[in-house]
């Protein structure tokens, strides 16, 4: 009769409570995220707002660096007015208006200005690929003046530029590209890194300055060399400067970065009168209002609690749902569990969830259960058998002997001794086999010479081997040593001999052989008897199991033989395994770890 479960134990209960657990988080986690979320997208408005600055600001740089005046700025203005959708002022550091996108917020201009737009003195901007924390000089790169090549040199140069390409990718292998700086000039780069550095082929070099940039440095120098001079700079003729700027200049290293500044200061002397001048830049309006997010008015309040009451409802619905659906099997587990021990149940598997994984399971465990009961009352009932028969003959001899029938003679008594030995020998088969099963099975290992045990093995069974008309072979390699137990590893190889000499006919070969192979020691009876069918191979080491059931204990063993064999070899780590061709050859191997044997060395 099945026990009814207490309310506060129930699993359908806990169930409930864990669904109601679970939904109150995953509301309060759905809240959460929902203010989380608007929180994030308030941030990325933000952040659409910086990059908006951004924008306008490196634009109307860019704009300042290649134009004299701020003459044509209001297309430009228009066009970031309809990208960013902000409103654009620029004045004059006197806050004189140049333009504005909106002429009536142009008089209620904030005290202070958003950006200064300068071209001489400017923050690195990353579209320009430099590090602001690295950056050199403070003038945009976009303001060239006078180092901006005219059409035939840049034609030149573009030429060049396409020959070194060609020549870097035929003659050297390497994927090469070309990039146009804002002057004009070209420069080519590769695809990739290379294993060394990127050295030009046999065309000009194209950082040699043209014309026009020879030009532009010779009043570089010559503005650097004033400088210096005024700086206390000597000697100023080491001052050398080349297209990208780069000043070399040997002196102390306070004098370079004197040097450095003066080249600085120099550009931005040359390029004066190159560039726009400085200006303010406003930027007012957001690209849009602010949107309510949240509506706790009353009705809003009322539908929350409708919501939340609603997913509570649904939820401890479907949960209430699958409990029962688990609790019924779980229930007939329960069942299957507390039948008597002889019934074995079949539970029925319904599902494909954990529940009916653990119905199979248990179904499996019982199918287990009635083998072994079967395989337990099949070996009793072998043993028996087995200890029936000496038992009986003993006990007839004796009878006869105490009827007067047979005289207690010398043949008499070596019958009963022999009978003794063979009842005394099963005894001691199934003890080991049952210190085995019990994890009780001792082993005394040392340090043996393998070819004297192999010797001593073969030399008890020769005389056997000799009686049948049977050639016994022996080879082992004299420096092979193992560490084991030499009375189980005696016995180990005194049964697969005692094995294979009766099943092997007149006349027939019977070889025991030791060697290493792939880090271990290797083990093999090797018998030209009777052989064993593939379907009977896996069964060989099974107890009480006889390939031939026609045969007689006194021909066939008690069976115990291979089973002890197989124990003993776990038990010392190894293996044992058989292959057989049925009447031609049949081969035992017992392997042996490499870590429980080494080679004897003199």
């Amino acid at each position: 009769m099945a026990t009814e479960v207490p309310l506060r134990n129930s699993l359908l209960l806990r169930l409930l409570l864990t669904s109601v657990v679970i939904s109150l988080l995953s509301i309060g986690a759905t809240a959460w995220l929902t203010v989380r979320g608007t929180s994030l997208a308030i941030e990325q408005e933000r952040g659409q707002v910086l990059e908006d600055d951004a924008l306008i600001q490196d634009t109307l740089t860019g704009f300042a660096a290649s134009h004299r005046s701020w003459k044509g700025v209001e297309r430009t203005v228009r066009d970031l007015v309809g990208r960013t959708g902000r409103g654009i002022v620029l004045t004059t550091p006197s806050r004189r208006l140049i333009t504005a996108s909106d002429r009536e917020r142009a008089g209620r201009l904030p005290g202070s200005a958003s950006a200064v737009i300068d071209p001489l003195h400017v923050t690195a901007h990353p579209g320009w690929g430099i590090d602001p924390e690295q950056q050199i000089s403070r003038i945009d790169p976009r303001a060239v003046g006078p180092y901006r090549l005219p059409a035939e040199e840049r034609e030149e140069l573009r030429r060049l530029a396409r020959e070194e390409v060609t020549c870097l990718r035929t003659e050297r292998g390497w994927s090469a590209y070309i990039v146009e700086g804002f002057s004009g000039r070209p420069e080519v780069r590769l695809s990739r890194l290379q294993a060394e550095p990127a050295p030009l082929c046999n065309t000009k070099d194209l950082a040699a300055p043209t014309r026009t940039e020879a030009l532009a440095l010779a009043e570089l120098e010559r503005l650097v060399h004033l400088c210096a001079e005024r700086h206390r700079v000597s000697p100023p003729e080491s001052v050398s400067i080349d297209v990208r700027f780069g000043p070399v200049y040997e002196g102390a290293e306070g004098e370079n970065t004197i040097v450095d500044e003066c080249v600085e200061e120099g550009r931005r002397e040359q390029l004066t009168g190159h560039v726009a001048p400085a200006a303010l830049l406003f930027v007012t309006d957001s690209r849009g209002a602010a949107v309510r997010v949240f509506d706790l008015s009353p009705s809003g309040t009322l539908r929350i609690v409708g919501t939340t009451a609603l997913v509570l409802a649904v939820t401890i619905a479907l949960t209430t749902v699958v409990a029962v659906r688990l609790v019924r099997p779980l229930r007939a587990l329960a069942d299957a569990a507390r039948a008597p021990a002889g019934q074995h149940i079949r539970i029925p598997v319904t599902t494909k969830d954990e529940t009916g994984h653990l119905a199979t399971a248990l179904n499996d465990l019982s199918e287990r259960r009635e083998q072994a009961e079967e395989q337990r009352r099949a070996m009793v009932s072998d043993i028996a058998h087995e200890l029936r028969t000496p038992l009986t003959n003993i006990r007839g001899w004796l009878d006869a002997a105490q009827d007067g029938i047979t005289e207690p003679d010398s043949a008499l008594l070596a019958s009963l001794q022999e009978e003794a030995h063979l009842l005394q020998h099963i005894i001691d088969d199934l003890q080991v086999l049952a210190a085995a099963d019990a994890g009780t099975l001792r082993l005394s290992p040392g340090e043996l010479r393998l070819q004297d045990l192999i010797g001593q093995a073969a030399a008890a069974h020769r005389a056997g081997a000799r009686a049948k008309n049977v050639e016994l072979l022996v080879h082992a390699a004299e420096d092979l040593s193992i560490h084991a137990d030499p009375v189980r590893l005696r016995q180990v190889i005194g049964n697969l001999l005692s094995n294979a000499i009766r099943h092997t006919p007149p006349g027939g070969r019977v070889a025991l052989v030791a060697h290493r192979a792939a880090g271990r020691v290797e083990l093999q009876v090797v018998d030209t008897g009777t052989g064993i069918r593939t379907e009977d191979l896996p069964r060989v080491f099974d107890r009480f199991w006889r390939g031939d059931l026609s045969r007689t204990r006194k021909t066939g063993g008690s069976g115990l033989g291979l089973s002890i064999v197989r124990q003993l070899v776990e038990a010392h780590g190894g293996e044992v395994s058989v292959t057989s061709l049925p009447g031609i050859e049949t081969i035992f191997t017992v392997c042996l770890p490499y870590d429980a044997s080494r080679t004897r060395r003199p």
